[in-house]
């Protein structure tokens, strides 16, 4: 596939757009928070909701009832206009083959654009269809003068879409992340679970028979394999990878250890579709205190990242210098956002 050169991949894709971001704005993004915008008492509760969560998400597309779309879209346009703080403001727009998409982009950025962070665009199967929005962002904005570009969060839920996800992260410069979409990713490969994300009691591997001695079935994950490549293909083009959702709202343990496993391996968020998945992303996602101040112990000890010393009779040297940084620069991003956590972290 043909690239773009360096020069010509920063420049705006229309006359009077603004400049594409060279980094993604600092924010804090532990949770992305589901709303239906249509539901006028729920648009009420937003300011209050606003202080909890890093975002805010107006949802347009899945779980939103075909004739409720246009409702949804006039009200994510008045929850654009209500005190939202500090959160930042999203909205999931409906898919490209959709009868829908073209007035929930022209409409949504012609009337807030300016105070638009981020569009989750679903079912992103390749470049190109980052390509036409990026194309059409880029018009949509030089008509209504705005002075910030909008953002595009990609949806991984397609066969077709984890196949290109390393050229889906590299399409362009408007690239916010990418984050999981289990359910429909399910679908379209043939996956034999009803579940919306964790794990399946029968994906699992026994340990090897030794004579009669019973052996217990271990649940494996379903979703490593494909959060592991997103995980990869964000961090390289400088992205942010996020975990989806988590169906099973009575389940708040399985939910935990799931955003949990996707922490872990480098996700920086999770999508919370009912309230009380805010907080459990709230915690997951940012580093334990302990480990925050075990990771300044190894900062303190090297303060320029070479050599090697002991801790606790555990060796540390440039590498893990390295993944103490990692947790102690993202220690610090919470604790500008979150007055309870900087308490708990001494910062």
């Amino acid at each position: 596939m043909t690239t773009k050169t360096p020069r010509a991949y920063w420049k705006p894709l229309a006359i009077g757009a603004p400049e594409p971001y060279r980094e993604l704005p600092v924010r804090l993004e532990r949770m992305i928070h589901f709303v239906p915008p249509h539901i006028e008492k729920v648009r009420a509760k937003l300011p209050e909701l606003a202080r909890k969560v890093d975002i805010v998400l107006g949802n347009l597309e899945d779980a939103i009832p075909a004739d409720q779309k246009e409702a949804a879209r006039r009200g994510f346009i008045e929850m654009a206009k209500a005190d939202l703080g500090t959160a930042a403001l999203w909205t999931r727009i409906n898919c490209l083959n959709s009868p829908w998409i073209l007035d929930d982009i022209g409409e949504i950025v012609g009337e807030v654009g300016d105070r638009l962070d981020v569009i989750m665009l679903p079912k992103v199967e390749g470049p190109w269809d980052i390509h036409y929005m990026d194309q059409l962002l880029a018009q949509l904005e030089a008509r209504h003068g705005l002075k910030k570009p909008i953002l595009i969060h990609a949806i991984l839920e397609t066969a077709e879409g984890v196949k290109n996800v390393e050229a889906i992260a590299t399409s362009s410069p408007r690239m916010h992340g990418m984050s999981l979409g289990p359910a429909d990713l399910a679908a379209s490969r043939g996956m034999k679970t009803t579940r919306v994300g964790g794990g399946h009691p029968d994906y699992g591997v026994l340990p090897d028979a030794a004579g009669d001695a019973p052996r217990t079935l271990v649940q494996q994950d379903l979703w490593h394999y494909t959060v592991a490549k997103m995980v990869d293909a964000c961090l390289a083009a400088g992205i942010r990878p996020f975990y989806g959702p988590f169906g099973d709202f009575s389940d708040a343990a399985a939910c935990e250890a799931q955003f949990r496993n996707a922490f872990l391996m480098g996700c920086v968020g999770a999508w919370s579709l009912h309230p009380s998945q805010i907080d459990i992303a709230k915690k997951v996602f940012s580093p334990e205190p302990e480990e925050v101040k075990f990771a300044l112990r190894i900062l303190e000890a090297m303060p320029d990242g070479s050599g090697a010393v002991m801790i606790e009779g555990k060796m540390q040297d440039d590498a893990t210098w390295k993944q103490a940084k990692v947790i102690v620069d993202l220690a610090r991003q919470v604790a500008a956002g979150d007055p309870e956590r900087a308490a708990l972290y001494g910062m």
